[in-house]
């Protein structure tokens, strides 16, 4: 041994549990201290777990023909093509049509003719006299004024979101950069990330390995089942509205293609309202054809598509879901979509390793 080099420390006796609880208060408050650092790119971060996941198959194929390095490269190249070019030319096109949204609900006569039919028809009048009965009125003013009012507010929203992106284009780059040197990384060391986590976590190998193995399966489910599902129905139904001449084909694409996150309702949202504003303006041929372009879209895709993309990886129930994504857009917008059904997911497995392992110990406590 070299007589310069130092040894390695070696515990000669167990610490105290004073010294136990000292060391893990001051490893939690570095936790502390890493996860604020951390914070501002927290998003990045996990964006960046999810694409990794998606286009690592990719990595793993031309990793075997050329250095991992290179490999790295080429994939992320393969996800700016994908993602961020047509996300760039989505973003700007995008504020013009939220704003003639916002126009469109202010001034629109659809809403007027909507008005006009409920007034006139017959079963609107039996229900207003049922109304009646327990002590309620409805007017269907009311629905014609909701009916604006949901349109200008979501043009409004959309074109506020789409704007900031879009005057704060240097700080969007600036941080799909950040995303994509992230992504770089984790194709090589992500691996080594995992069993880094694994090791530090106090849990048990095989809890943390089924706490990451269920987040992989619903980070999966969300971008390849409720991804490229809802990615293909928002395309095919804004080209529906394109070859229609419907107003804003972009921004009606861009909204089924959230929406189709949503289980139960969907692009249905949007395709039914479509479907019965075409029949009260007389294209009733136009209407009837949109319903019908739904329900064979929504089924082919429900019922053929996801499940082949998917399989049984999301083990949850529909309301569930549906509420954690809803509750995810409250607390933290677009980005809801994934971190809200990730939260769940979290939950459900801690709920069941706790009546699986610790249940019996807390009931004798």
């Amino acid at each position: 041994m070299n007589e310069h080099s130092t040894p390695p420390v070696k515990l000669t006796n167990r610490p105290n549990s004073m010294r136990i609880w000292y060391f893990l208060f001051i490893f939690l408050i570095s936790i502390l201290f890493l996860g604020h650092i951390l914070w501002p790119f927290w998003s990045i971060l996990v964006l960046s777990f999810l694409l990794t996941n998606i286009f690592r198959p990719v990595y793993r194929i031309l990793s075997r023909k050329i250095p991992e390095t290179g490999a790295s490269i080429f994939t992320c190249l393969l996800i700016i093509f994908i993602v961020f070019i047509p996300l760039l030319f989505f973003v700007g096109a995008l504020s013009s049509e939220a704003l003639g949204l916002y126009h469109w609900g202010r001034s629109t006569q659809v809403g007027m003719k909507l008005q006009i039919f409920l007034q006139d028809s017959p079963l609107i009048l039996q229900f207003q006299d049922y109304l009646k009965g327990f002590g309620f009125s409805f007017e269907p003013a009311q629905i014609t004024s909701m009916f604006s009012y949901l349109a200008k507010m979501a043009g409004l929203f959309i074109y506020n979101q789409a704007s900031s992106w879009a005057a704060n284009i240097l700080q969007f780059i600036f941080l799909f950069f950040m995303m994509i040197l992230t992504i770089f990384f984790l194709l090589i060391d992500q691996d080594k990330l995992i069993k880094f986590i694994i090791a530090v976590s106090p849990l048990p190998d095989d809890e943390d390995r089924l706490l990451l193995e269920k987040f992989e399966e619903i980070a999966n489910a969300i971008l390849k089942g409720n991804g490229i599902c809802g990615l293909i129905q928002g395309i095919l139904g804004g080209v529906v509205f394109s070859i229609m001449g419907l107003s804003s084909p972009l921004l009606w694409g861009g909204i089924m293609a959230i929406l189709a996150f949503l289980p139960i309702f969907g692009i249905g949202l949007v395709m039914i309202p479509t479907a019965l504003i075409l029949m009260l303006n007389g294209s009733v041929g136009q209407g009837v054809f949109i319903f019908f372009f739904y329900l064979s879209l929504s089924f082919s895709i429900e019922y053929l598509v996801k499940p082949k993309m998917v399989g049984n990886e999301v083990q949850m129930h529909t309301l569930l879901v549906f509420l954690s994504i809803l509750g995810g857009l409250s607390v933290y917008g677009v980005l809801g979509i994934i971190y809200g059904p990730l939260i769940v997911t979290g939950f459900l497995t801690l709920t069941e390793i706790y009546f699986a392992k610790y249940d019996q110990y807390v009931q004798r406590m």
